[in-house]
Formats: C-alpha cells, structure tokens, sequence
C-alpha cells in the first residue's frame, strides 16, 4: 500500500497553549513560542502516518492512493470519519467520481476502517479522500502530550548526564492502547 498524502492538515491542536502553561505552571509570556513548538512537537510525534499512534488525533482529510479499484480498500489513519469521495480511472482513461451509494464504509472494534465497494466499474488506479480524527482527543493522549511537552521544557538538550529517559515512561502507558497495530 502506497503511503497516505495529507491533503488538509488540522486546524487546531488537541493540546492550547494556556492548558500546556497551566500544566507547566508557568505565568508569563516569555516561553510561549517555545512551548508552542514543544507542543507542535509532541502532537508531530504522535499524529498521522509518520506518528508513533499512526492514527490522527484531530479532524484532517487524507488521500490513500490504491494501484487499482479492489473490493475490500484499506484506510490506514482513523478514526474516520467520513469518506470525501473516491475516485478512479475508467477504462478510457478519463477520472471518474463513484456514487456514495456504491461503497460502504466498516470499522472494526480495533479502529481499522476499509472502504468496501458494492461494485468496481474499473481495474485502473483509484484514490479515496477521507476526513479522520478523534471527536474528543482521549485524555489518555492529551494527557501524554502534555507529560511530553513538560519533558523536553525541563529537558532543552538533546544529552545530559544522569538518569535521563528520551520519552517518559508514563507516555508509552498512555498512548499504548492508541497505537495502530498493522496486519
């Protein structure tokens, strides 16, 4: 399977800055570009394809390109949401966009969402466009990305000596029962 192309990227993060301050217990103004980009790095390390949950925490359209129009078309970020629209080559080469009525989507207890088509019209390449992201961030994963951003605001280096762990324990606990398991 080809890797997905982020098409529109979220438009919020699932972690503010005052709730990343408030946590930090700090009161002032001078770190907030700082803690803005710890907290842009924190969501970066769990989000989308390349994040170690490989699911997408707030709502974000993605594109899964397929080889060819097959019956049963895995979708590998969720939780989806809703399915944009799916599109294929016919057999003249011409783009072509399949009714809703003729695809289903299913997602099973583990979060895996494929796109099951009542019918394939053509063997040519398709691509599905579809929105994924959680309704409400757990707090599981809020709560991770704010231990992480605590982290790495205590910790500014990228060595230090001592007992140092590069991800709090706590994090992996966390976000453990998120992580997409591949087949």
């Amino acid at each position: 399977m080809l890797a997905p192309v982020l098409i529109t990227p979220p438009e919020e993060l699932p972690v503010s800055l005052d709730l990343a301050k408030l946590h930090l217990r700090v009161d002032h103004d001078d770190d907030d570009v700082l803690i803005s980009s710890l907290i842009n790095a924190a969501v970066d390390h769990l989000d989308g394809w390349t994040g170690v949950l490989g699911r997408c925490l707030v709502e974000q359209a993605w594109r899964q390109d397929f080889d060819a129009l097959a019956r049963c078309m895995p979708l590998p970020l969720g939780p989806v949401i809703e399915i944009v629209s799916v599109d294929y080559f016919d057999a003249y080469g011409s783009e072509q966009t399949m009714d809703p009525d003729d695809y289903l989507l299913r997602t099973d207890a583990g979060g895996r969402s494929v796109l099951e088509l009542k019918s394939w019209p053509s063997s040519r390449s398709a691509s599905v466009t579809y929105k994924a992201g959680f309704s409400v961030v757990p707090v599981a994963i809020t709560t991770a990305i704010l231990m992480l951003v605590a982290h790495w605001y205590a910790n500014r280096e990228a060595a230090a000596a001592g007992d140092l762990a590069t991800v709090p324990m706590a994090v992996d606990a966390l976000v453990a029962p998120y992580r997409r398991v591949g087949v």
